[in-house]
């Protein structure tokens, strides 16, 4: 089997691609970058036959179309900005396709896969992916599913590549007609900063204040749980607190609606979040924080399909700590290896046949993909664990 990586020198995707050296059965594994210097590096440290790099670009469709030909699967690491391109090229070369975003871009390709009879996953990450198998196995136990609520706690610098920057602004973009909740049938918009509710993460973590925030889980949870009469579904999140400050007085001062400014006539307009986004990316401050790493909570109460009796299921995440006492998982690789490892696992078992999907061509959601004990089993190879707790409702 053969994979390609693309965007594969990127911090997060790196540890994807590491993660396929060490655990994959892939013959293939082709690290594909716009900075081909970065992807050498990174096939080097790598030592392995298997691994190669390429110069990918993108924004030159044809050219990247022919590169992809002849993979089995392409995992794609690229920002949420260039999903919908990327996605096109991996659909024309006739590849499963697999990302870490799922915002949508990538639904217009969805023909493109089913004529090649190929799969894309779009967004497998930790969160939206392991969030949905974690919803999922509390909902296979429920006769009926009342509520779903989904949070985590992402424990990062708030820049320390210019595609989390990215994310940071897209997630909180006041006109962004993606951050919706689920409720008695209907996707609500609603603001930044909307329904605060307090989530008590694993320690280190702790108690925090979330808020909702506009990820893939809300719809395709929605789409999966429709038969059990879910009647609300909501999805938060929360950063480390000194980048919650920052972005909550960013909103109430209008910086994030991206506003063009110029500092004089001799300069050309600018959106101000551009700027502050490239000062952060610059800054000793966008690039570190107190507490690295990732953690998961997921709330789903209904009817017990045992018992008959109403009942709640709480599940919960943890991984190997941040504070150098676990080789390779010290500060930021606490992050990006909870983030890519999932993305790597989803790229083998779409490659190798391991999903509950025969037949299907197209788009498809994690919940259509993956029997979550699957996913499970894997992480806990990785020393990532998932916990479940059942109590009365």
């Amino acid at each position: 089997m053969k994979v390609f990586c693309l965007g594969g020198a990127g911090r997060i995707c790196s540890e994807a691609v590491r993660d396929l050296v060490e655990y994959s059965s892939f013959d293939t594994i082709t690290i594909g970058d716009f900075n081909l210097e970065a992807a050498e590096a990174l096939a080097a440290s790598l030592n392995d036959p298997r691994v190669k790099a390429v110069q990918v670009n993108v924004h030159d469709h044809e050219a990247t179309v022919e590169q992809l030909r002849g993979y089995d699967i392409v995992m794609d690491g690229t920002t949420i900005t260039l999903n919908g391109l990327s996605t096109a090229c991996i659909a024309e070369a006739g590849c499963h396709g697999v990302n870490l975003n799922g915002f949508g871009d990538e639904d217009r390709s969805h023909e493109g896969f089913v004529r090649h009879g190929k799969l894309c996953l779009p967004g497998f990450g930790m969160t939206p992916g392991v969030t949905q198998m974690m919803a999922m196995h509390a909902a296979n136990a429920l006769g009926e599913v009342h509520e779903v609520r989904v949070s985590h706690g992402s424990y990062r610098p708030i820049a320390f590549s210019r595609s989390i920057a990215e994310t940071t602004v897209y997630e909180y973009d006041p006109a962004l007609p993606g951050r919706v909740v689920y409720e008695n049938g209907e996707f609500i918009q609603v603001e930044p900063f909307a329904r605060p509710r307090e989530i008590e993460l694993p320690e280190p973590y702790g108690k925090a204040v979330q808020y909702i925030i506009p990820h893939a889980e809300t719809r395709t949870l929605a789409k999966a749980l429709e038969s059990k009469g879910v009647k609300l579904i909501e999805v938060r999140g929360t950063w480390p607190q000194q980048n919650m400050r920052l972005v909550r007085a960013l909103y109430d001062y209008g910086f994030l609606r991206n506003d063009k400014v110029t500092l004089s006539p001799s300069f050309e307009p600018f959106g101000i979040m551009d700027a502050i986004g490239e000062y952060l990316f610059q800054s000793q401050e966008g690039h570190s924080t107190e507490l690295y790493g990732y953690a998961l909570h997921i709330e789903a109460t209904g009817i017990s399909a045992d018992t008959g009796l109403p009942v709640k299921h709480t599940l919960t995440h943890t991984h190997p700590a941040s504070d150098g006492s676990v080789p390779g998982w010290e500060k930021l690789r606490a992050y990006t290896r909870n983030v890519g490892i999932p993305l790597a696992i989803a790229t083998e078992l779409i490659a190798s046949g391991r999903t509950i999907c025969e037949g299907r061509a197209g788009i498809v959601t994690p919940e259509e993909t993956f029997e979550p004990a699957a996913i499970f089993q894997e992480l806990e190879r990785r020393g990532i664990f998932i916990h479940h707790r059942i109590e009365n409702a």
